[in-house]
């Protein structure tokens, strides 16, 4: 378990997550795919691990009799996902892509794979770009969004 950083897009919204787990989870759940326009991939945070800053600027979702889905009023981020009943409410699930470093961390559970289709599949022979590859064929300057 370490501590992580991370930030909405536009870093209204920044926070400090402690006792974090190596391991990560995805949702492949109808709600989570309209919420992220994919799986949502994120990892578990005690309530107590999670200090926020920017909280005002916070928008809460009540998406479900039994969670919540949080995000960005400026940007419109997604945040995290949090049950509101049961043994884990009030926990985070936070969205792995907001943190600032990611290493060392692994995809170890996998919820409503019986709805998994093919928007998940990586072929081989994909066309994939690196951000020079992008810079390059765009035209855009080092400074581009990262």
């Amino acid at each position: 378990m370490v501590t992580r950083n991370g930030h909405c897009m536009c870093g209204a919204v920044t926070f400090t997550a402690a006792d974090v787990s190596s391991e990560f989870g995805a949702c492949y759940c109808d709600m989570c795919r309209r919420w992220n326009g994919d799986r949502f991939v994120g990892v578990h945070v005690p309530f107590s691990g999670m200090q926020i800053d920017g909280a005002d600027q916070i928008t809460t979702h009540k998406s479900s009799d039994w969670a919540e889905r949080s995000f960005c009023k400026t940007c419109g981020s997604n945040l995290w996902y949090r049950l509101t009943d049961g043994p884990d409410a009030g926990n985070y699930s936070v969205a792995l892509g907001l943190f600032d470093d990611v290493t060392g961390m692994s995809l170890a559970r996998e919820f409503f794979v019986d709805r998994k289709d093919c928007l998940f599949d990586l072929p081989e022979g994909r066309v994939q770009m690196t951000t020079t590859d992008i810079h390059a064929k765009y035209g855009l300057s080092e400074e581009a969004p990262k």
